[in-house]
């Protein structure tokens, strides 16, 4: 069971901290990850560092992919490349356009930097306009999101991280199933058909890899809450 962590197990924010971290949740990850003997991943575009900031303790037997697929952590092993000098560069560029602009949010992350706009909307234009300028040739590559564009670290997506999840004890050999929200998920819907698993789509429906679909969070909970 691979999921997703904004807009499929919590509610979007307009600010990246803002998200609601309730108990039934972290009952619900500890539960699944009984139920599945460990075979639970979080599947995120945030850092491991952002994950375990806000659940701790619950993931405890969770792996976590995280930074679209740039680090792995699976019990003891880590994997992730060193954060690129190109995006320091590009950080302090971003962080100097937008400072003091009211309702635009620049999140910082382990392998990139995001500019939110979801409570400045008309701020979108600048933002990629300027994301896409720092990303010719210096190595990183441009993620889209819901009200947010990103600059990352080049060479992944959440498909790559998790044909590489698959490949390690105990996935191996399973059958995975992915669900997610955003266009940043069509990759790793992409990764588990490939495996013979499938995607849940999160949201309303559209164009996209994935075999079902859910209508929002709160139908995701439930269905994950149902007996095994």
């Amino acid at each position: 069971m691979l999921l997703d962590f904004d807009g499929t197990l919590v509610e979007l924010a307009g600010r990246p901290d803002a998200v609601v971290i309730d108990p039934a949740l972290k009952a619900l990850i500890r539960r699944l990850a009984g139920t599945f003997r460990g075979r639970v991943a979080l599947v995120s575009g945030r850092s491991i560092a952002q994950l375990e900031g806000f659940l701790g303790e619950t993931l405890e037997g969770v792996a976590l992919i995280g930074s679209h697929g740039a680090e792995i952590h699976i019990g003891p092993s880590r994997a992730a490349p060193v954060r690129p000098a190109a995006l320091i560069e590009a950080e302090h560029a971003i962080r100097a356009t937008f400072a003091g602009q009211e309702g635009v949010v620049v999140e910082v992350k382990t392998l990139g930097v995001a500019v939110h706009y979801r409570l400045a909307p008309e701020a979108e234009p600048a933002a990629r306009r300027l994301v896409q300028s720092l990303v010719i040739d210096n190595g990183l590559a441009v993620q889209e999101g819901k009200m947010m564009i990103e600059l990352r670290a080049a060479g992944h997506d959440k498909g790559s991280g998790i044909a590489a999840l698959m490949a390690k004890s105990p996935f191996a050999g399973t059958v995975p199933v992915f669900v997610g929200d955003d266009v940043t998920d069509e990759a790793g819907f992409v990764a588990v058909a490939a495996l013979g698993g499938f995607g849940v789509l999160v949201g309303a429906e559209r164009a996209t890899a994935a075999r079902y679909r859910l209508r929002d969070v709160p139908a995701v909970r439930a269905w994950l809450e149902q007996p095994a």
